[in-house]
């Protein structure tokens, strides 16, 4: 049986060693999994900093990835000199609980949090965030763009910054005839607009949908994730030289919808060059509700209310998908305008970076566009880790999720590896960064709600198991794929392969019971 693997007492000491070793020329470095405390204290002024960017929407369509048609050279830099994780997973497919994931090490399922409009400290009173962590050991933290999902009825927290969030759009027009000069549902599920009422999706339903995409030709910095990299530079310069350690947390927008982004990098893709979905079907034996209609996609004028995904018409996906590259290549210009303030400054010496995306994106793959489900495409993410003390130009086949984030940065910085009060889901990944062949885990662990159902998934290197369950009447249903044999996820074999099935199913009775989704019934 497949477990989560633990290292035993004589290799944390021999990992141990080789880190107390590796201080010698850079920051401090804790040991392996969960110690009492950091392996090798220092003062606050030896820690390192903490460069987090998160990045909406963001799925592997880098050419670090393997993407042949992305244009992402800052990334793809930023890979060059750190450790890429190849096989790294959103524990939810969704933006709000993906950052909570992210920010507490708690799954979707042992914190209750599967949706928007919820406070994560309703379910979690007491935790203790990762940038929370970082200030109880002296560390000043602060956050702009969009770390935590502000939007939906879902708010920030201040208590996990040292000073006030600095808030950007998310749903951001520069043309009028993106809007037609009027409100749209998505600014207001967003509060880009004024929203009138208590309910933001009852008077998001009463507005004209917006543009799915525009491309004025303006400067980077007329759209929010142009002034979120101009603030992180103005930010890293005031910073640098404090004797204060700094969490900097740097959110991007694109390529979450709408498209907007500036005209020359729409120019730099070819449309008939780009890829078109492969498979736009049902995986054949998967249960209806596995995969999803309309949903977000629909809220943008272009698209048709009345058509399944596999249907729009060819130049639509077309678009579609010119304009999510575009997204791709925009915010990565604006990385690396960050990178290159770090490097200009010096500060790339001593601060760890890491790239993030919330989760993985549809493209028209089973006739999906968006999010929202427990498919690879909806999961996959890009996750780099780079700085003092990792390897360059290294990728690792290690399974992660974004769970392990948390301990892994308390790891490297030299701090207790955190214990809560909340659950504590993730696995430090600090051994991998040492050595890109270590094993921590052999599994990612991630989860999706239906109504009434919950659908619980184990990937390993090989497969992939969803097992759905019905939370009132216990019924299970189960949907399985061979993601060497089958990577499109086609074809459901749970039914012919039932000892791959019940050897997965085994180790999903091993996690936490799941808590309730609480989600409106069908």
């Amino acid at each position: 049986m497949i477990n989560k693997l633990k290292l035993g007492s004589s290799a944390r000491a021999a990992v141990a060693g080789m880190f107390m070793a590796a201080t010698a020329a850079c920051a401090p470095m804790a040991g392996p999994a969960r110690p009492a405390g950091p392996a090798s204290p220092a003062s606050t002024a030896q820690r390192p900093n903490v460069l987090l960017i998160l990045v909406d929407d963001l799925k592997p369509t880098l050419r670090t990835y393997g993407d042949p048609v992305a244009i992402s050279p800052n990334l793809d830099r930023l890979a060059s000199r750190g450790m890429q994780f190849d096989m790294a997973y959103a524990n939810q497919a969704v933006c709000a609980p993906s950052r909570i994931n992210l920010m507490t090490a708690s799954r979707s399922t042992s914190s209750g949090v599967y949706d928007f409009g919820v406070n994560f400290r309703d379910y979690l009173p007491g935790a203790v965030t990762l940038p929370q962590h970082f200030m109880a050991a002296g560390y000043h933290a602060e956050s702009m763009g969009k770390v935590y999902h502000i939007g939906h009825g879902t708010n920030g927290d201040p208590a996990s910054w040292s000073v006030p969030h600095h808030k950007d759009k998310v749903i951001e027009y520069l043309d009028p005839a993106s809007t037609g000069g009027v409100p749209t549902r998505e600014e207001a599920l967003f509060y880009e607009v004024p929203v009138k009422g208590d309910d933001a999706f009852a008077y998001a339903r009463t507005l004209a949908r917006g543009s799915a995409w525009e491309k004025p030709d303006v400067p980077d910095e007329a759209y929010a994730d142009g002034r979120t990299a101009a603030r992180a530079i103005e930010r890293l310069r005031a910073l640098r030289g404090k004797e204060q350690p700094f969490f900097l947390a740097v959110g991007f927008a694109r390529p979450h919808l709408p498209f907007s982004v500036p005209k020359r990098y729409w120019d730099m893709y070819d449309p008939a060059k780009l890829p078109m979905p492969k498979f736009e079907d049902h995986p054949a034996g998967a249960p209806a509700y596995a995969g999803k209609q309309g949903g977000e996609i629909v809220a943008y004028k272009q698209i048709p209310t009345d058509v399944p995904g596999k249907r729009f018409p060819a130049e639509l996906k077309r678009s579609l998908i010119h304009g999510y590259y575009a997204g791709v290549t925009y915010v990565d210009a604006q990385i690396g305008k960050v990178l290159d303030e770090l490097d200009r400054s010096g500060l790339a010496k001593n601060t760890i970076v890491v790239l993030w995306g919330d989760h993985g994106y549809h493209l028209g793959d089973h006739g999906i566009w968006t999010k929202h489900t427990n498919f690879e495409q909806a999961t996959h993410i890009p996750l780099i880790f780079a700085g003092p003390g990792i390897r360059g130009g290294n990728a690792t086949g290690q399974l992660a999720e974004t769970v392990d984030i948390y301990p892994t940065l308390a790891a490297l910085a030299g701090l207790p590896l955190p214990k809560g009060p909340q659950p504590i889901d993730g696995e430090s990944l600090v051994p991998v960064l040492r050595d890109s062949d270590a094993r921590v885990s052999d599994y990612a662990y991630h989860a999706y709600p239906r109504p009434n159902r919950l659908g619980q998934a184990i990937r390993t290197s090989r497969y992939r198991l969803v097992r759905w369950t019905h939370e009132r009447t216990g019924e299970k249903a189960f949907e399985l794929y061979d993601l060497l044999q089958d990577p499109l996820e086609t074809r459901n074999i749970a039914a012919v392969q039932p000892l791959v099935r019940d050897r997965l199913d085994k180790m999903l009775d091993q996690q936490p019971a799941p808590k309730p989704t609480r989600r409106r019934a069908d």
